[in-house]
């Protein structure tokens, strides 16, 4: 089994190799096709891995070098569950993106796939390196891909959203650099093994606690939570529909996996930072998940509206995470799995809205939907899943997490994600009922929004372009059963490193089996709110101006679009940690 772990990251780069030496000689769809076949490759070997791992974690030592004594001088990859099963997903989701994005990209070549293909062997490769310094290489390789997909259109537009990507995650590389020099000065070793044994014999040592700051403010970048958000609806208004896909599927999730990683691998045994994620990552998650619900409810741009909703949704995994316990871990994962089927499907679905209609604006769009009303039953049914419907893999999460948020006496920051599921949800149905079913002639806080005319190339039957959304809903509707059995094993081996997970943790009772009804039942009342305005008291209006007009003149200012306002929001968020660390210790 052994042999099979460097592969999600070899065949990626070498198939991505031979489409750049040769993809201007093959046929037309030769590229298209190479590329789904690698992608469901490392979906079935990831898969593979991630089943036999169950038992123990795969080590594949890069060139035979490993140990010396007792003293780590080789790279490796560790293959746990909870990796592999991120490695798998990536793998499924490049793999339906590429049906989605069938002869897109036919004038710039094999270059897309080329990019896409390293943008999964990064991804492949951050889950599953056991290497500090590897870890941030894999991160700087996903950036790099991810700034050319973002800018490959060279328009004014697509350049600027490029830049302020390029600059606020170029900081967080600088951010995760410098954490990496920080704890290397200490402890002269990058393996996760020998740093956690370090930090746990000396877990208040200032080195580390600065390492911790810098690394946790990277990765916090990469996932676009409170106050490093801001980079994120900026992109994803001007990336095109696959990337954007990838975006918030997997890209932005991974960012916070990487802080998870990093706490159970290497700083577990530091009280200080225990203690600071216990409350201040808990705070930030739900500070992320209901700014992010509040600003995707006042969008009218439709890709700008799902960056928000993943703002949110993040923002309840990083909550999840905070709590530390293995319940929470659980309800993580599958919540994470979830999440990034149903987000893939909807950026999906907007693409095709703007392939077929030719634009992707709510308002704008108002009743033309009929056209494609089988895109309009696939939002409906994405917006009732974030919004909290009692079915599929993110209720499987959420009704863990909800559970592992009472037994730690956290019962508000439940509540907290509720609301803000119930917000994106309540968005998204919105946006349905306009676009689909004609409603909502007039329009609230949204019509404010940003907006902006976008093209897409409309070269694929619509069969073509709803089926992998379909698809992805369908697998995020799935029974949970298995799954969840799989994620309480996972977490097993991730919170202890090294060992097998030999049985799963214990299922808690959810405390409020009914939240998951009122979610989305409130997440219908705020689209029918938003939707029938013209026959709602006018003092009832009112009254919700005054309560959403100052939020937003407080909120949108984080969102000016000036690279310089984001990077002052980094230093503030650094400058928060670095304090919080201090009192702490």
């Amino acid at each position: 089994m052994t042999p099979l772990v460097p592969l999600p990251v070899a065949v990626p780069i070498t198939v991505a190799a031979f489409l750049l030496a040769s993809g201007h000689f093959l046929p037309r769809r030769v590229p298209d096709l190479l590329a789904m076949a690698t992608a469901l490759a490392m979906t079935v070997i990831s898969a593979v891995m991630a089943t036999r791992s169950v038992s123990g974690p795969l080590t594949y030592w890069f060139g035979g070098w490993s140990t010396i004594g007792a003293q780590v001088v080789g790279i490796r990859f560790q293959v746990d569950p909870f990796g592999a099963a991120l490695a798998a997903f990536a793998g499924l989701l490049f793999f339906a993106t590429f049906i989605f994005a069938w002869g897109v990209f036919e004038k710039i070549g094999a270059l897309f796939h080329v990019l896409m293909l390293f943008f999964l062997a990064a991804i492949d490769g951050f889950v599953l390196t056991h290497d500090l310094f590897n870890l941030f290489v894999w991160f700087e390789v996903m950036s790099v891909a991810a700034f050319s997909l973002t800018a490959y259109r060279l328009e004014a537009s697509a350049l600027e959203g490029a830049m302020n990507f390029t600059v606020t995650n170029s900081l967080a590389s600088f951010c995760v650099l410098g954490g990496i020099g920080l704890i290397y000065l200490r402890v002269g070793a990058l393996d996760f093994s020998a740093l956690s044994q370090a930090v746990a014999a000396d877990g208040g040592d200032p080195l580390f606690l600065g390492s911790f700051a810098l690394l946790a403010t990277g990765f916090l970048i990469k996932g676009a939570m409170v106050p490093f958000q801001a980079w994120l609806s900026d992109t994803h208004a001007v990336a095109p529909s696959p990337v954007s896909v990838i975006f918030s599927g997997i890209m932005v999730p991974v960012g916070l996996f990487g802080v998870v990683r990093l706490y159970f691998s290497v700083f577990a045994g530091s009280g200080v930072i225990t203690t600071v994620l216990n409350t201040l990552g808990l705070w930030i998650g739900v500070a992320s998940a209901l700014l992010g619900g509040f600003m995707c409810l006042t969008q009218r741009h439709l890709k700008r509206l799902l960056a928000f909703s993943t703002i949110s949704h993040v923002g309840v995994m990083l909550a999840a995470f905070a709590i530390l316990s293995a319940p929470a871990q659980a309800g993580f994962l599958l919540y994470l799995l979830g999440h990034g089927l149903t987000k893939g499907a909807l950026f999906m679905l907007s693409g095709l809205l703007l392939a077929t209609l030719g634009g992707i604006d709510e308002i704008g769009l108002r009743g033309l939907g009929r056209q494609v009303w089988p895109a309009g039953i696939a939002f409906a049914v994405g917006g009732l899943l974030l919004g909290g419907a009692p079915v599929g893999l993110m209720d499987e999460g959420t009704r863990l997490i909800d559970a592992a948020a009472s037994q730690a006496h956290r019962d508000w920051a439940a509540l907290a994600c509720l609301l803000a599921s119930a917000l994106t949800g309540g968005a998204v149905l919105r946006a349905t009922g306009r676009i689909f079913l004609g409603w909502g002639k007039v329009a609230g806080e949204e019509e404010r929004g940003p907006s902006e005319q976008e093209q897409e190339d409309a070269n694929r039957p619509l069969w073509l372009l709803l089926l992998p959304a379909v698809v992805l809903l369908c697998l995020a509707l799935a029974e949970g059963g298995t799954i969840q059995r799989y994620a309480r094993l996972a977490v097993v081996a991730l919170m202890s490193p090294g060992q097998a997970a030999h049985a799963p943790v214990p299922v808690p009772k959810p405390p409020h089996p009914i939240l998951p009804w009122i979610s989305t039942l409130l997440a219908l009342l705020i689209a029918a709110f938003d939707l029938f305005r013209d026959r709602i008291p006018h003092s009832i209006l009112v009254t919700n101006d005054r309560i959403t007009t100052p939020l937003r003149h407080l909120l949108e200012p984080m969102h000016s679009g000036r690279v310089g306002d984001y990077v002052a929001w980094i230093v503030a968020g650094l400058a928060m940690l670095a304090i919080a660390l201090s009192v702490a210790s």
